[in-house]
């Protein structure tokens, strides 16, 4: 699944309606304005779900073996199921670094897009909160390979829960 723009869709009822209240807004292009925005409001949202994550996580493991990123990066080799979500949250910082020691753009595009769609699935997870887990500075360095692999086991946890 690849999103566009780095945000979800999110409008709300009440903006439109406060904004049609101020009095130069309540106009024809105001009502239309209040009109559009109650339909886009009532779409669905854009949800990704971890088999998009797992899948760009496999192509940038694929393109990886044909350049070298001279990067260590805090990894999660054994995650604890109840500090899953602390774990993902430190592999998406990491990812950030990966995004910027690499010079090929395809990578970028994907690690941009992954980024996106592992934040949005750990969103739907609402706020869970986690205690007794590693910080991500506490985790073992490790090179990209191994950060890549430690990654798409704990989205596969993500996936099968």
């Amino acid at each position: 699944m690849r999103i566009s723009k780095p945000y979800l869709r999110s409008t709300s009822i009440q903006c439109y309606l406060c904004l049609l209240l101020q009095s130069h807004f309540l106009t024809k292009a105001g009502i239309h304005v209040f009109i559009l925005g109650c339909f886009s409001a009532s779409l669905p949202k854009t949800e990704a779900n971890w088999k998009d994550v797992i899948v760009d996580l496999k192509i940038i493991e694929a393109l990886i073996q044909s350049i070298h990123i001279d990067a260590t990066l805090y990894t999660e080799s054994d995650v604890h199921p109840n500090c899953k979500v602390t774990a993902m949250k430190c592999f998406i910082l990491e990812l950030r670094v990966i995004l910027h020691e690499t010079r090929n753009e395809t990578i970028k595009e994907i690690a941009e897009n992954l980024i996106v769609l592992a934040n949005s699935s750990l969103s739907s997870n609402g706020t869970i909160i986690e205690s007794g887990c590693k910080e991500c500075e506490e985790l073992e360095e490790k090179n990209v390979k191994e950060f890549l692999r430690s990654f798409l086991h704990i989205a596969q946890m993500f996936n099968t829960s």
